[in-house]
């Protein structure tokens, strides 16, 4: 299995707000000179890591991340007869081990003192030491010990751990070095953003009413052609899942497939932004990895966006093999054409 396997792909939406900034508009940036949409790394991964795809195809190997995890131990421990006071204060001592607990001055009872102030990425298995130790306590009737507190461990089979990484403030000899990159995603073009502006009607209002709308409202949106970039280095995947090749490989195939057909959530009720990947290009190989971006620095116009962006990355992608002297293999396909498969794809990403 070649160490770096790169992914290169396409996506168009038309009216969109798929992933918004602190004022509700679709996220920018400035590349080339001009403005272009961007997904940030985050809204997708999210996408990605929660989809259909990765619970169907990883099931019991999808970690959990959330500030509640001694909130559930506390209820494990109340539906054991413990009183919700004394469960609390055991389960506080469990937050604390897991990051900086939260504290409710006015109520030392409050589920709040169970609760982290950050999130906590935490695997399958630690969690289930968890639901063991609060089991324990609450038929023990006793508080944990030092040795029970130490939940994290370094040998763990959650995938999205092991692709994405996890970062531990409080215990960073248990912090997991991603072994995925995603970049950004931009437009391969220009775009404005431009606002919808809507009205609601009251269905109960009488015609002798006022004539006026029941609400008024805006949404800022804008469409685009994104380009999308994974790098996922596979020998430290299979490093992060402590050696389980195997598994790695399924998480390569799932994290694919999910990339190529699962957006963001943002607006999709207001847009129904859904679609696939248009055109993909999956390489593999031992040279550093590089991104195909700069291939569309000049922002493309015209009436055939998708087969120029198409056209661009590729003879980029050439380009940069021939100055460089490097050979990676690779597999594609392309929707437009139409030409290649995503079966083929997933199955040469895996081999």
């Amino acid at each position: 299995m070649s160490k770096f396997i790169q992914l290169h792909f396409l996506t168009a939406f038309p009216a969109a707000n798929l992933n918004r900034d602190d004022t509700g508009a679709p996220k920018t940036v400035m590349f080339g000179g001009a403005t272009r949409l961007r997904i940030s790394s985050q809204s997708l991964k999210r996408a990605w890591r929660t989809s259909d795809v990765f619970s169907e195809q990883l099931k019991k190997h999808i970690g959990i991340r959330t500030c509640r995890i001694a909130t559930e131990a506390t209820k494990i421990m109340m539906e054991e007869g413990v009183d919700q006071k004394t469960a609390v204060k055991w389960a506080s001592e469990i937050a604390n081990k897991l990051g900086k607990a939260k504290t409710d001055k006015k109520d030392s009872s409050s589920l709040v003192n169970t609760e982290t102030e950050q999130l906590v990425h935490i695997s399958p298995e630690e969690m289930e030491k968890v639901k063991v130790l609060a089991k324990c306590l609450a038929e023990e009737r006793r508080e944990p010990t030092e040795e029970e507190l130490a939940i994290f461990q370094n040998k763990n089979h959650a995938v999205d751990i092991a692709l994405f990484g996890r970062m531990l403030a409080s215990s960073p000899k248990f912090n997991v070095e991603a072994a995925c990159q995603v970049a950004h995603a931009i437009g391969v073009s220009a775009s404005v953003i431009e606002d919808d502006f809507f009205t609601a009607i009251d269905d109960l209002k009488q015609e002798s009413d006022d004539s006026g709308a029941g609400h008024l409202g805006e949404t800022a949106f804008g469409s685009a052609v994104f380009y999308n970039y994974i790098c996922v280095d596979f020998d430290l995947l299979v490093k992060n899942l402590d050696g389980d090749e195997s598994l790695a490989k399924n998480a390569v195939i799932a994290l694919v497939e999910a990339a190529l057909t699962t957006p963001p959530t943002g607006k999709q009720n207001s847009f129904a932004s859904r679609g696939y990947a248009l055109w993909a290009l999956a390489e593999k190989g031992e040279f550093q990895p590089r991104s195909l971006a700069a291939a569309v620095c000049h922002p493309i116009s015209g009436n055939d966006m998708i087969s120029d962006a198409i056209s661009k990355l590729e003879t980029f992608r050439g380009n940069l093999n021939s100055v460089y002297g490097q050979q990676t293999v690779y597999k594609k396909f392309d929707v437009i054409k139409p030409s290649g498969s995503m079966s083929e794809l997933l199955e040469f990403v895996a081999q």
